[in-house]
């Protein structure tokens, strides 16, 4: 004899197999496997932005050295330390944020890995799309930051005045850079999270669509949480992007969900559920 809750059949029909053999502590033990391998990438990208540290640092400091020229050409364009073990400190700085970058690839190819068992056979297709989309967004966003760094570095100096001149140490123009790079990357990810919680059934694309106005003002602060800047010049050009992801992210999320069936559960529910079976 046996029974089923109503509504499972057609779930059960497409478990994956791994998600459903593993029990909770095989997930965490797979999370804590791909975590390894994502900080052993992280680690091996900062080693190698502190043995390249001077093509990086110049790379870093073009804009910076072009605000300078433009209000005084005969501006020395250099940082000023204040503590003997300032610039090593900046370096191993840097480099631990110029890994995150370079491993980029690596973790969400272990992200993608990680929640795969808990999607259908037809969700895991997009692995390698997934992966590549992250990408090119992360590093069209580090890109979009860099472009902006120095229209905002220039507005914080005029705002400044006349009668004050730049003198900046290298531990906080370095942090400032790098950071509002990373920033402007990992918000270009947006997409990719609203894309998968759509296949994941976490939220349906007719919600995203309702809720444009709450977007917005959603949108506009994130940008402003996660800028390091405040200004309007970074906040216009990381916001307007996010929006124009967001109804992106509607019309693919219809697309890619336009043959699901409506008694079918997304793979994140679907994986909570076997949690709380077990």
């Amino acid at each position: 004899m046996t029974s089923s809750e109503p509504g499972t059949d057609a779930v059960d029909e497409e478990t994956p197999q791994r998600g459903g053999e593993m029990s909770v502590w095989d997930h965490i033990g797979e999370l804590r496997t791909r975590l390894i391998r994502s900080l052993v990438a992280i680690a091996i990208g900062a080693i190698i932005v502190i043995v390249l540290w001077n093509p990086v640092s110049d790379f870093f400091l073009d804009p910076y050295c072009d605000v300078l020229l433009e209000r005084d050409p005969d501006a020395p364009c250099s940082l000023f330390i204040r503590d003997p073990i300032e610039g090593f400190r900046t370096r191993l700085k840097v480099g631990f944020i110029g890994g995150i970058a370079l491993a980029m690839p690596v973790v969400l190819w272990q992200l993608w890995r990680f929640i795969t068992p808990a999607l259908l056979p037809r969700e895991r297709k997009w692995a390698v799309p997934f992966v590549l989309a992250a990408c090119v967004l992360f590093v069209s966003g580090v890109a979009l930051g860099y472009w902006t760094f120095p229209r905002a570095l220039e507005f914080f100096i005029d705002v400044s005045g006349d009668s004050i001149d730049p003198l900046f140490g290298p531990s906080e123009y370095y942090s400032l850079i790098t950071f509002l790079m990373l920033s402007f990357g990992l918000g270009f990810e947006f997409p990719i999270v609203l894309i998968f919680m759509q296949l994941a059934g976490i939220v349906e694309p007719a919600t995203l669509a309702r809720g444009r106005r709450f977007a917005i003002v959603g949108i506009v602060s994130l940008a402003a949480i996660i800028t390091p800047t405040g200004d309007p010049v970074t906040l216009g050009a990381l916001s307007i992007p996010l929006y124009i992801f967001y109804e992106v992210s509607i019309v693919l999320g219809r697309f890619l969900t336009r043959s699901r069936r409506p008694d079918e559960v997304g793979g994140l529910r679907r994986l909570a559920r076997r949690f709380q079976r077990r």
